[in-house]
């Protein structure tokens, strides 16, 4: 069984540029590669940091394993 699964959410650290905190963000797994330990995801956050324009909410990233902070399945978001 693989360690992400699609509709999974992890929270990746996002570093800062130039002096400039950097923020973590969660991101919705749509598939992961175990073998290159790489999540692919869509970010579910707006950024607070501007990132010169380059991501921003609903981007297809490729998150490294060493990246990512945390792990929830969807249901740990909603109200039971």
């Amino acid at each position: 069984m693989p360690k992400y699964e699609p509709g999974d959410y992890v929270k990746v650290e996002f570093e800062g540029e130039e002096g400039i905190p950097g923020e973590w963000m969660w991101v919705r797994v749509d598939h992961a590669d175990d073998s290159q330990r790489l999540v692919f995801g869509v970010l579910d956050n707006e950024p607070l940091n501007d990132y010169d324009g380059k991501i921003g909410l609903g981007s297809e990233l490729a998150i490294s394993y060493t990246k990512i902070r945390d792990h929830k399945k969807p249901t740990e978001f909603t109200k039971h």
